[in-house]
C-alpha cells in the first residue's frame, strides 16, 4: 500500500493563484526566548512558507498560501511537528512547547474541520491497525472474531466517512479524507460519488485535484477494454509478456512483499489458483518491491506458485505506471481474448466469479 501520508503532504502551488494571507499567533508554555518556529511542506520544497522568532513564550507567524493545504509547524526543524490545515485565517496557537504536536489551533474553520477529522477517525484507525496486526501476524481466529471485528470497523469508518462529507461538503478536509480512505476502499466509483457531493471550491486544492485524477485514471483499463500488453522480467531475469497468456483467464495481480493488505489477500489468491489452474486459469503477479530478497521471500512464504515479474522500482514499476496503479492490492481479471472482464476481485468475490466462469 502506498504510504498515503507522503502523498498527501505534497502540495504544489499554482504560480499565478491569488494569495491567501494567514496569521498564527499565540503562546507555547516553556518555549525558550528567541526560538524559531518554521511552517513548511517538506515535499513542496526546502524553504519554509513562513517562520517566526519567539519573544519569550509568545510567537507570531505571518505568510501567504495560494490554496488550502496541510502544513507542518516545527521548532528549529525539530522532530516534533504540529499539523495545521492552513487556509486564509487569523489563528491562535496554544499549548506546551515540549509537546508541540499536541498544541491547539483555533480561529480557522478549515483547521476546525481537520480537528473533527482527527477526533473521529484516529481512534477508528488505531483499532483497525490493531486488528490488521493480529491478522498479519497469524493470530488464531478460529471463530472469525478478529476478521469480523476488522470488517465491522471498516463498515463504521465507511459510515463515518459519508457522514463527514455530508456535514463538511464545503471543506477541503473532505477531499483529504477521500485520499485517506483509499487505503480501505480504492474503488474509484465510490470516490467519484463522494467527490460529486463536495463543493467545487472545496475541491480547488491539491487533494481535490489528486482525487479527480484518480477517478480519471480509473477510466483507464475499464471493464470491456483490452488489457494493455507489457513485457517485464521474472525473478530469473526471463522476459514475461502478458499477451503470451492469451487463451487463458488471467488474474493480473499488483502486490508487494511490504503491503500488508496484499499479504492478507494472498491466501485467497493461492486458493483460487490451486482450485482453477487446471481449468484454463492462471495468475500473473506484478510486484512493486524495490529489493529482490524480500520479494523472493514473500513468494516462497506465501506459496505464490505462478509467474511473477518486477523491475524492483517500487511505485515507479513500469507496468504499475502503465496501468496507473495508485494503491495496492489491485487486480484485473482478463479473459482468453485479452479483454478485461472484472477489476479488484477479492475474497469470496474472486472465488464466486471464477466459479461462475470455470465450471
Amino acid at each position: 500500500m502506498r504510504n498515503i501520508l507522503l502523498l498527501l503532504l505534497i502540495a504544489p502551488f499554482a504560480l499565478f493563484a491569488q494569495q491567501k494571507s494567514f496569521t498564527i499567533k499565540g503562546v507555547l508554555k516553556g518555549m525558550p526566548d528567541k526560538t524559531e518556529l518554521v511552517l513548511k511542506n517538506e515535499e513542496s520544497g526546502p524553504e519554509p512558507v513562513a517562520s517566526g522568532i519567539s519573544i519569550g513564550e509568545n510567537i507570531e507567524i505571518k505568510g501567504n498560501i495560494s490554496e488550502p493545504g496541510l502544513y507542518q509547524l516545527s521548532a528549529n526543524n525539530g522532530q516534533q511537528k504540529l499539523l495545521i490545515f492552513l487556509d486564509q485565517a487569523n489563528m491562535t496557537l496554544e499549548g506546551d512547547f515540549i509537546s508541540l504536536q499536541s498544541a491547539k489551533i483555533s480561529g480557522s474553520v478549515t483547521h476546525d474541520d481537520f480537528t473533527a477529522f482527527n477526533n473521529t477517525f484516529n481512534p477508528l484507525f488505531a483499532k483497525l491497525t490493531g486488528f490488521a496486526q493480529q491478522l498479519n501476524q497469524g493470530a488464531k481466529d478460529e471463530n472469525g472474531a478478529i476478521r469480523k471485528g476488522y470488517n465491522d470497523l471498516v463498515a463504521e469508518v465507511t459510515r463515518q466517512t459519508d457522514q463527514f462529507i455530508n456535514n463538511h461538503a464545503q471543506s477541503p478536509v473532505s477531499t483529504f479524507l477521500l485520499l485517506v480512505m483509499m487505503q480501505l476502499n480504492d474503488d474509484p466509483k465510490i470516490m467519484e460519488e463522494r467527490l460529486s457531493r463536495i463543493g467545487q471550491q472545496a475541491k480547488a486544492n491539491y487533494f481535490g485535484r489528486m482525487a479527480e485524477k484518480i477517478v480519471e485514471d480509473a477510466r483507464f483499463g475499464a471493464v470491456g477494454s483490452l488489457a494493455p500488453d507489457f513485457t517485464q522480467t521474472d525473478e530469473n531475469g526471463k522476459d514475461i509478456k502478458l499477451s503470451s497468456f492469451k487463451g487463458k483467464y488471467v488474474l493480473l495481480d499488483f502486490w508487494a512483499s511490504w503491503c500488508g493488505p496484499c499479504r492478507q489477500e494472498n491466501p485467497n489468491v493461492v486458493n483460487a489458483f490451486n482450485k482453477y489452474k487446471s481449468k484454463n486459469f492462471t495468475v500473473l503477479g506484478v510486484s512493486l518491491d524495490r529489493a529482490k530478497e524480500p520479494w523472493l521471500k514473500a513468494i516462497k512464504d506465501d506459496q505464490l506458485n505462478w509467474a511473477q515479474v518486477s523491475d524492483l522500482k517500487f511505485w515507479s514499476n513500469a507496468v504499475a505506471v502503465q496501468y496507473k496503479i495508485q494503491s495496492i492490492p489491485q487486480n484485473y481479471l482478463i479473459d482468453p481474448n485479452g479483454v478485461i472482464i472484472a477489476k479488484n476481485l477479492r475474497g469470496q468475490e474472486l472465488q464466486s466469479r471464477l466459479a461462475a466462469l470455470l465450471k
